[in-house]
Protein backbone atom coordinates (compact mmCIF):
# COMPACT_ATOMS: atom_id res chain seq x y z
CA UNK A 1 0.00 0.00 0.00
CA UNK A 2 1.36 3.39 -1.03
CA UNK A 3 0.48 6.50 0.99
CA UNK A 4 1.99 9.92 0.26
CA UNK A 5 -0.17 12.05 2.59
CA UNK A 6 -1.09 11.55 6.23
CA UNK A 7 -2.46 13.59 9.12
CA UNK A 8 -1.25 12.65 12.60
CA UNK A 9 -1.48 13.91 16.17
CA UNK A 10 1.81 14.29 18.03
CA UNK A 11 2.14 14.81 21.77
CA UNK A 12 5.41 15.30 23.63
CA UNK A 13 5.87 14.04 27.17
CA UNK A 14 5.28 16.28 30.16
CA UNK A 15 8.14 17.02 32.52
CA UNK A 16 8.40 15.16 35.81
CA UNK A 17 7.48 16.91 39.04
CA UNK A 18 10.06 18.24 41.44
CA UNK A 19 10.26 16.70 44.92
CA UNK A 20 10.00 18.38 48.35
CA UNK A 21 12.11 16.29 50.73
CA UNK A 22 14.45 16.73 53.69
CA UNK A 23 17.40 14.69 54.78
CA UNK A 24 16.38 12.67 57.80
CA UNK A 25 19.17 10.54 59.19
CA UNK A 26 20.27 9.62 62.67
CA UNK A 27 23.00 11.80 64.06
CA UNK A 28 22.50 14.27 61.19
CA UNK A 29 20.49 17.13 62.73
CA UNK A 30 19.08 19.69 60.35
CA UNK A 31 20.06 17.75 57.24
CA UNK A 32 18.42 20.27 55.01
CA UNK A 33 16.35 19.93 51.81
CA UNK A 34 17.33 17.20 49.33
CA UNK A 35 14.41 17.02 46.90
CA UNK A 36 15.52 16.30 43.30
CA UNK A 37 14.33 17.84 40.04
CA UNK A 38 11.92 16.15 37.66
CA UNK A 39 13.25 14.94 34.34
CA UNK A 40 12.26 16.63 31.05
CA UNK A 41 9.67 14.93 28.90
CA UNK A 42 10.53 13.15 25.67
CA UNK A 43 10.04 14.85 22.30
CA UNK A 44 8.38 13.65 19.10
CA UNK A 45 11.04 13.62 16.38
CA UNK A 46 10.60 13.03 12.65
CA UNK A 47 13.61 11.35 11.06
CA UNK A 48 14.23 10.84 7.32
CA UNK A 49 15.40 7.32 6.43
CA UNK A 50 15.93 5.33 3.25
CA UNK A 51 14.11 2.26 4.52
CA UNK A 52 10.67 3.87 4.20
CA UNK A 53 9.09 4.35 0.79
CA UNK A 54 5.70 5.76 1.82
CA UNK A 55 3.79 7.18 4.77
CA UNK A 56 1.78 4.03 5.34
CA UNK A 57 2.96 3.78 8.97
CA UNK A 58 1.41 7.20 9.65
CA UNK A 59 -1.87 6.19 8.04
CA UNK A 60 -2.40 3.28 10.42
CA UNK A 61 -0.96 4.95 13.51
CA UNK A 62 -2.33 8.46 13.77
CA UNK A 63 -1.32 9.22 17.36
CA UNK A 64 2.34 9.47 18.39
CA UNK A 65 3.21 10.19 22.01
CA UNK A 66 6.54 10.49 23.77
CA UNK A 67 7.25 9.34 27.32
CA UNK A 68 6.84 11.79 30.18
CA UNK A 69 9.78 12.66 32.43
CA UNK A 70 10.24 10.85 35.72
CA UNK A 71 9.60 12.61 39.03
CA UNK A 72 12.38 13.75 41.30
CA UNK A 73 13.01 11.88 44.57
CA UNK A 74 14.60 12.46 47.95
CA UNK A 75 18.33 12.23 48.60
CA UNK A 76 18.93 14.56 45.66
CA UNK A 77 17.76 12.06 43.06
CA UNK A 78 16.78 13.78 39.83
CA UNK A 79 14.26 12.11 37.52
CA UNK A 80 15.65 10.95 34.19
CA UNK A 81 14.47 12.17 30.82
CA UNK A 82 11.45 10.62 29.12
CA UNK A 83 12.16 8.57 26.02
CA UNK A 84 11.78 10.36 22.69
CA UNK A 85 9.28 9.14 20.12
CA UNK A 86 11.09 8.68 16.78
CA UNK A 87 8.87 8.73 13.69
CA UNK A 88 10.71 7.42 10.62
CA UNK A 89 9.54 8.92 7.33
CA UNK A 90 10.79 8.67 3.73
CA UNK A 91 13.18 11.15 2.17
CA UNK A 92 11.35 14.11 0.68
CA UNK A 93 8.72 14.34 3.42
CA UNK A 94 7.38 17.82 4.17
CA UNK A 95 5.71 18.40 7.55
CA UNK A 96 3.06 21.11 7.91
CA UNK A 97 1.24 22.44 10.96
CA UNK A 98 -2.39 21.55 10.36
CA UNK A 99 -3.80 24.54 12.25
CA UNK A 100 -1.60 27.35 10.92
CA UNK A 101 -0.67 25.69 7.59
CA UNK A 102 2.98 26.57 8.30
CA UNK A 103 5.75 24.48 6.78
CA UNK A 104 7.74 23.10 9.70
CA UNK A 105 10.47 21.17 7.91
CA UNK A 106 11.43 19.60 4.60
CA UNK A 107 13.36 16.38 5.24
CA UNK A 108 15.60 15.91 2.20
CA UNK A 109 18.77 14.32 3.66
CA UNK A 110 19.34 10.88 5.11
CA UNK A 111 19.29 10.98 8.91
CA UNK A 112 17.91 14.54 9.05
CA UNK A 113 15.80 15.06 12.17
CA UNK A 114 13.31 17.66 13.32
CA UNK A 115 11.56 18.04 16.68
CA UNK A 116 7.87 18.33 15.82
CA UNK A 117 6.72 18.48 19.47
CA UNK A 118 9.11 19.59 22.23
CA UNK A 119 9.01 17.78 25.56
CA UNK A 120 8.07 19.73 28.68
CA UNK A 121 10.65 20.94 31.19
CA UNK A 122 10.98 19.11 34.48
CA UNK A 123 9.89 20.67 37.77
CA UNK A 124 12.39 21.91 40.37
CA UNK A 125 12.94 20.25 43.73
CA UNK A 126 12.99 22.14 47.01
CA UNK A 127 16.78 22.01 47.21
CA UNK A 128 16.78 24.61 44.40
CA UNK A 129 15.07 27.18 46.64
CA UNK A 130 17.58 27.30 49.48
CA UNK A 131 18.67 30.85 50.28
CA UNK A 132 20.32 32.76 53.10
CA UNK A 133 16.92 33.60 54.57
CA UNK A 134 15.12 30.34 53.83
CA UNK A 135 17.19 27.37 54.91
CA UNK A 136 14.34 24.85 54.82
CA UNK A 137 12.13 25.57 51.79
CA UNK A 138 9.14 23.35 51.16
CA UNK A 139 8.45 24.72 47.69
CA UNK A 140 8.71 22.51 44.63
CA UNK A 141 7.24 22.93 41.13
CA UNK A 142 5.40 20.53 38.82
CA UNK A 143 6.68 19.62 35.37
CA UNK A 144 5.61 21.60 32.30
CA UNK A 145 3.27 19.96 29.79
CA UNK A 146 4.74 18.88 26.44
CA UNK A 147 3.74 20.37 23.11
CA UNK A 148 0.93 18.77 21.14
CA UNK A 149 -0.42 19.48 17.68
CA UNK A 150 -1.92 18.00 14.53
CA UNK A 151 0.54 17.87 11.64
CA UNK A 152 0.21 16.96 7.98
CA UNK A 153 2.98 14.99 6.30
CA UNK A 154 3.30 15.11 2.50
CA UNK A 155 5.83 12.96 0.68
CA UNK A 156 7.47 14.05 -2.57
CA UNK A 157 9.62 11.43 -4.25
CA UNK A 158 13.31 12.26 -4.56
CA UNK A 159 15.05 10.67 -7.56
CA UNK A 160 17.80 11.54 -10.02
CA UNK A 161 15.57 10.93 -13.05
CA UNK A 162 11.79 11.01 -13.38
CA UNK A 163 9.96 9.18 -16.17
CA UNK A 164 7.18 11.41 -17.50
CA UNK A 165 4.58 10.44 -20.06
CA UNK A 166 0.98 9.73 -20.88
CA UNK A 167 -0.74 6.59 -19.58
CA UNK A 168 0.29 3.38 -21.32
CA UNK A 169 3.40 5.00 -22.86
CA UNK A 170 5.66 2.25 -21.44
CA UNK A 171 7.21 3.94 -18.40
CA UNK A 172 6.76 0.95 -16.09
CA UNK A 173 8.12 -1.41 -18.74
CA UNK A 174 11.16 0.84 -19.19
CA UNK A 175 11.97 1.10 -15.47
CA UNK A 176 11.67 -2.68 -15.21
CA UNK A 177 14.16 -3.08 -18.08
CA UNK A 178 16.81 -0.68 -16.74
CA UNK A 179 16.57 -0.95 -12.93
CA UNK A 180 15.77 -3.28 -10.07
CA UNK A 181 12.18 -2.06 -9.81
CA UNK A 182 9.39 -4.38 -10.92
CA UNK A 183 6.10 -2.48 -10.96
CA UNK A 184 2.92 -3.93 -12.38
CA UNK A 185 2.70 -3.69 -16.18
CA UNK A 186 -0.40 -4.25 -18.31
CA UNK A 187 -1.66 -3.13 -21.75
CA UNK A 188 -4.16 -0.60 -20.43
CA UNK A 189 -3.92 2.97 -19.09
CA UNK A 190 -3.32 3.86 -15.42
CA UNK A 191 -1.71 0.56 -14.52
CA UNK A 192 0.63 2.58 -12.27
CA UNK A 193 -1.23 4.47 -9.56
CA UNK A 194 1.72 5.52 -7.40
CA UNK A 195 5.41 6.30 -8.02
CA UNK A 196 7.92 3.47 -8.14
CA UNK A 197 11.60 4.18 -7.56
CA UNK A 198 14.25 1.91 -9.03
CA UNK A 199 18.03 1.90 -8.66
CA UNK A 200 20.33 1.56 -11.66
CA UNK A 201 23.70 0.10 -10.61
CA UNK A 202 26.96 -0.34 -12.51
CA UNK A 203 30.00 -2.55 -12.05
CA UNK A 204 32.09 0.44 -10.93
CA UNK A 205 29.60 1.00 -8.06
CA UNK A 206 28.10 4.10 -9.70
CA UNK A 207 24.35 4.27 -9.13
CA UNK A 208 21.41 6.56 -9.70
CA UNK A 209 17.69 6.38 -9.03
CA UNK A 210 14.82 6.47 -11.50
CA UNK A 211 11.20 7.26 -10.56
CA UNK A 212 8.27 5.90 -12.54
CA UNK A 213 5.66 8.67 -12.26
CA UNK A 214 2.03 7.66 -12.92
CA UNK A 215 0.71 8.78 -16.30
CA UNK A 216 -0.44 12.37 -16.74
CA UNK A 217 -3.44 13.52 -18.71
CA UNK A 218 -4.57 16.87 -20.07
CA UNK A 219 -5.63 19.15 -17.22
CA UNK A 220 -3.38 17.47 -14.65
CA UNK A 221 -2.25 20.89 -13.41
CA UNK A 222 -5.89 21.50 -12.38
CA UNK A 223 -5.85 18.19 -10.48
CA UNK A 224 -7.75 16.34 -13.21
CA UNK A 225 -7.23 12.61 -12.83
CA UNK A 226 -5.32 12.96 -9.53
CA UNK A 227 -2.94 15.28 -11.36
CA UNK A 228 -1.52 17.01 -8.28
CA UNK A 229 -0.97 13.68 -6.53
CA UNK A 230 1.21 12.64 -9.48
CA UNK A 231 2.83 15.97 -10.35
CA UNK A 232 4.18 16.59 -6.85
CA UNK A 233 6.53 13.64 -7.27
CA UNK A 234 8.17 15.28 -10.31
CA UNK A 235 9.19 18.40 -8.37
CA UNK A 236 12.21 16.72 -6.72
CA UNK A 237 13.55 14.91 -9.80
CA UNK A 238 16.82 16.43 -10.98
CA UNK A 239 16.31 15.39 -14.61
CA UNK A 240 13.37 14.20 -16.71
CA UNK A 241 12.96 11.48 -19.30
CA UNK A 242 9.90 11.98 -21.49
CA UNK A 243 8.63 8.55 -22.57
CA UNK A 244 6.66 8.86 -25.83
CA UNK A 245 4.49 6.32 -27.61
CA UNK A 246 5.92 6.53 -31.14
CA UNK A 247 3.34 4.09 -32.50
CA UNK A 248 0.57 6.64 -32.05
CA UNK A 249 -1.77 4.19 -30.34
CA UNK A 250 -5.38 5.41 -30.03
CA UNK A 251 -4.69 8.03 -32.69
CA UNK A 252 -2.21 10.01 -30.57
CA UNK A 253 0.60 12.11 -32.02
CA UNK A 254 3.87 11.77 -30.01
CA UNK A 255 4.94 15.33 -30.86
CA UNK A 256 1.67 16.76 -29.60
CA UNK A 257 1.93 14.57 -26.51
CA UNK A 258 5.35 16.07 -25.76
CA UNK A 259 4.04 19.62 -26.11
CA UNK A 260 1.10 18.92 -23.83
CA UNK A 261 3.30 17.25 -21.21
CA UNK A 262 5.62 20.24 -21.09
CA UNK A 263 2.66 22.60 -20.85
CA UNK A 264 1.18 20.65 -17.93
CA UNK A 265 4.49 20.71 -16.05
CA UNK A 266 4.96 24.43 -16.65
CA UNK A 267 1.42 25.31 -15.55
CA UNK A 268 1.85 23.24 -12.41
CA UNK A 269 5.19 24.82 -11.46
CA UNK A 270 7.05 27.49 -13.37
CA UNK A 271 10.39 26.25 -14.69
CA UNK A 272 9.58 22.56 -14.17
CA UNK A 273 9.50 21.88 -17.92
CA UNK A 274 12.97 23.41 -18.31
CA UNK A 275 14.72 20.70 -16.28
CA UNK A 276 17.51 18.81 -18.11
CA UNK A 277 15.86 16.04 -20.10
CA UNK A 278 16.10 13.33 -22.72
CA UNK A 279 13.40 11.99 -25.05
CA UNK A 280 12.76 8.24 -25.02
CA UNK A 281 11.01 7.20 -28.22
CA UNK A 282 9.31 3.98 -27.13
CA UNK A 283 7.42 1.30 -29.11
CA UNK A 284 9.60 1.61 -32.18
CA UNK A 285 8.45 -1.84 -33.28
CA UNK A 286 4.98 -0.51 -34.16
CA UNK A 287 3.85 0.73 -37.58
CA UNK A 288 4.39 4.43 -38.18
CA UNK A 289 7.03 4.77 -35.46
CA UNK A 290 10.02 5.43 -37.83
CA UNK A 291 8.17 8.32 -39.49
CA UNK A 292 7.28 9.85 -36.13
CA UNK A 293 10.90 9.44 -35.02
CA UNK A 294 12.16 11.48 -37.98
CA UNK A 295 9.65 14.24 -37.21
CA UNK A 296 10.68 14.26 -33.55
CA UNK A 297 14.40 14.50 -34.32
CA UNK A 298 13.78 17.31 -36.78
CA UNK A 299 12.01 19.47 -34.19
CA UNK A 300 13.77 18.65 -30.89
CA UNK A 301 17.34 19.63 -29.91
CA UNK A 302 17.42 17.17 -26.99
CA UNK A 303 18.81 13.63 -27.24
CA UNK A 304 16.26 11.24 -28.74
CA UNK A 305 16.76 7.52 -28.02
CA UNK A 306 14.60 5.08 -30.02
CA UNK A 307 13.83 1.93 -28.03
CA UNK A 308 11.38 -0.88 -27.60
CA UNK A 309 11.15 -1.37 -23.85
CA UNK A 310 9.04 -4.53 -24.02
CA UNK A 311 11.80 -6.48 -25.78
CA UNK A 312 14.57 -4.38 -24.13
CA UNK A 313 15.87 -3.13 -27.46
CA UNK A 314 18.39 -0.26 -27.12
CA UNK A 315 17.57 0.24 -23.42
CA UNK A 316 21.29 0.06 -22.65
CA UNK A 317 21.73 3.30 -24.62
CA UNK A 318 19.13 4.97 -22.38
CA UNK A 319 21.10 3.90 -19.31
CA UNK A 320 24.36 5.21 -20.78
CA UNK A 321 22.96 8.63 -21.65
CA UNK A 322 21.19 8.94 -18.31
CA UNK A 323 24.44 8.16 -16.51
CA UNK A 324 26.23 10.93 -18.41
CA UNK A 325 23.42 13.36 -17.61
CA UNK A 326 23.31 12.46 -13.91
CA UNK A 327 27.10 12.70 -13.62
CA UNK A 328 27.07 16.17 -15.14
CA UNK A 329 24.28 17.34 -12.84
CA UNK A 330 26.06 15.99 -9.76
CA UNK A 331 29.27 17.77 -10.73
CA UNK A 332 27.36 21.04 -11.15
CA UNK A 333 25.74 20.59 -7.76
CA UNK A 334 29.10 19.87 -6.13
CA UNK A 335 30.58 23.01 -7.69
CA UNK A 336 27.61 25.08 -6.53
CA UNK A 337 27.95 23.84 -2.96
CA UNK A 338 31.68 24.53 -3.04
CA UNK A 339 31.08 28.11 -4.19
CA UNK A 340 28.49 28.62 -1.44
CA UNK A 341 30.90 27.21 1.11
CA UNK A 342 33.67 29.55 -0.01
CA UNK A 343 31.29 32.53 -0.06
CA UNK A 344 30.10 31.83 3.48
CA UNK A 345 33.56 31.08 4.85
CA UNK A 346 34.75 33.66 7.43
CA UNK A 347 37.42 36.04 6.29
CA UNK A 348 40.84 35.09 7.60
CA UNK A 349 43.86 37.27 8.12
CA UNK A 350 46.96 36.49 6.10
CA UNK A 351 49.41 34.29 7.98
CA UNK A 352 52.19 36.01 9.85
CA UNK A 353 55.51 34.95 8.41
CA UNK A 354 58.13 33.92 10.91
CA UNK A 355 60.93 36.13 9.55
CA UNK A 356 63.71 37.96 11.30
CA UNK A 357 63.63 41.74 10.95
CA UNK A 358 66.22 43.17 8.57
CA UNK A 359 69.44 44.34 10.17
CA UNK A 360 70.43 47.97 9.78
CA UNK A 361 74.09 48.63 9.16
CA UNK A 362 75.53 51.79 10.78
CA UNK A 363 76.31 54.59 8.35
CA UNK A 364 79.92 54.83 7.27
CA UNK A 365 81.91 58.07 7.74
CA UNK A 366 83.29 59.66 4.63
Amino acid sequence: MFVDQAKVFVQAGAGGDGCASFRRERFVPKGGPDGGDGGPGGSVIFRAVTGEQSLVNLRFQQHWRAERGFHGKGKGQHGHRGQDCIVEVPLGTMVWDEETDELLVDLTEVGQEFIVAQGGAGGRGNCRYVSSVNRAPTKCTPGKPGEERWVRAVMKTIADVGLVGYPNAGKSTLITAISDAHPKTAPYPFTTLHPNVGVVEFEDFFRFTVADIPGLIDGAHDNVGLGHAFLRHIERCHALAYVLDMGGVDGRDPLEDLKHLRAELEMYQEGLSERPCILVANKMDLDGAPENLERLRAEEPYPVIPISAEIEENTAEVVRILRELVTELREREAERKQREKEANAPATLPPVLDMEPPTMEPPTEE
